[in-house]
């Protein structure tokens, strides 16, 4: 779980390109007696973040179940290596994105692109926002846009092995990338800028990708 905050903690990075603009386009359609106060826009922006965070945490127990029924249908010992060895190629795979060093997960952004064709009209018809319900539907339709990062992440949520720890693990995943979001919608320049800086994409990378080698050594190891 600690592993998973830090993920979406140091994923930030990406945060800022991939849903800057949306942040953006959510706080300015605001009405401007909410945008003009900072108590009632923060209670907004928690509402799209707790829908998006509710919407990571869903998915992460379908996918958590997906792994239950590998435990059933494999040999335990054997399922959990297979797990675990998921995991750490994912984490691996995933400092290489964030980093900027290997683009392959944009290919299963291209795959999701279909899934979030069905489901953008729902959050179309929740716009403009006009009250918390409906900043809260709006951000639980933003869990499902196509992320390469959240899409890693909930691949490595199979490997939790049953449907509640899948939740937990996006759930923990979704509280980390909170920072970022709420203060690219409450400091939406100085954030901007922040995230394009090379050096802390790569030192995003890096970190990421040091917990995917120590996790993939320790199963060689075992």
């Amino acid at each position: 779980m600690i592993t998973a905050f830090l993920v979406g903690l140091l994923g930030g990075v990406h945060c800022v390109g991939m849903c800057g603009g949306i942040v953006g386009t959510l706080t300015m359609g605001l009405p401007r007696e909410v945008r003009s106060r900072l108590g009632p826009q923060l209670g907004y922006q928690l509402a799209y973040n707790t829908g998006r965070v509710a919407g990571y945490t869903l998915a992460g127990a379908l996918m958590g179940a997906l792994g239950t029924f590998m435990l059933q249908a494999v040999p335990l010992q054997q399922a959990q290596r297979v797990l675990y060895a998921i995991a750490a190629v994912f984490m691996i795979v995933l400092g290489l994105y964030l980093g900027g060093w290997w683009r392959g997960l944009a290919l299963l952004e291209r795959i999701g692109t279909s899934l979030w064709r069905h489901l953008e009209p729902l959050g179309r018809r929740l716009v403009p926002v006009r009250s918390p319900w409906q900043a809260l539907g709006v951000g639980l339709v933003w869990a499902w846009i196509p992320c390469g990062l959240v899409y890693s992440t909930l691949i490595w949520a199979v490997s939790a092995g049953s449907a509640g720890r899948g939740a937990l693990l996006m759930l923990a995943f979704g509280l980390g990338t909170l920072p970022n979001l709420l203060g690219i919608s409450l400091l939406a320049g100085a954030a901007a800028r922040l995230g394009d800086q090379p050096w802390i994409r790569r030192g995003a990378g890096v970190m990421v990708l040091g917990f995917g080698v120590y996790a993939l050594w320790q199963l060689l190891a075992a």
